[in-house]
């Protein structure tokens, strides 16, 4: 039965996860770099998160998220490419972990979920009601639904491997928007 986390050493360990994260990326973090940098034995990580990807959903629900520009212009087509062509090799890494720990561990990946979800539900909600405002989206559509749907192409995305090409991004694009479309 693992012994109870000093406090200290929790943090120090969240803390070496986000700095190492923007630092390298999600690829060249180690349990031996994290545990040099916090100042604990890689027994001691061990002993508290069953892998890296749980000490990085731990640290995200917990600390600093890092920041994500989300467009707002006149062109909604353009918007809407710009958030799902927004995948680098690095976030669709953490994005594979965080769907590894929201795997195995329920409860934190809801927490996750409704933490990382957030900006982009919100950035939904906006840019659609500005759309709607412009008359390019009817009025009835559920901007959540869409959030959802962003969130799940991403996702699926980083399951399978990667971020989109281009090509793959206008389609889609381009069947949101008849869905959607005024």
């Amino acid at each position: 039965m693992p012994r109870p986390r000093s406090e200290k050493a929790r943090q120090a360990v969240l803390a070496s996860m986000l700095r190492a994260l923007a630092a390298d990326g999600y690829a060249a973090v180690t349990i031996e770099g994290l545990a040099a940098e916090a100042g604990v034995s890689k027994q001691t990580i061990y002993r508290w998160w069953p892998s890296k990807a749980a000490i990085l959903g731990e640290s995200l629900l917990e600390g600093e998220l890092p920041a994500f520009e989300l467009p707002v212009t006149d062109d909604l087509r353009a918007d809407l490419r710009a958030v799902l062509s927004a995948q680098s090799p690095d976030t669709v890494a953490i994005a594979r972990a965080l769907i590894e720990v929201t795997a195995t561990d329920a409860e934190l990946g809801l927490k996750l979920n409704a933490r990382l979800a957030a900006p982009i539900r919100e950035w939904t909600a906006v840019r659609l009601a500005q759309a709607v405002d412009a008359g390019d989206v009817r009025p009835e559509v559920d901007a959540a639904v869409v959030a959802d749907q962003l969130i799940a192409i991403g996702s699926y995305s980083a399951l399978v491997g990667g971020p989109m090409d281009a090509g793959k991004v206008d389609g889609i694009v381009d069947v949101i928007l008849r869905g959607i479309g005024a």
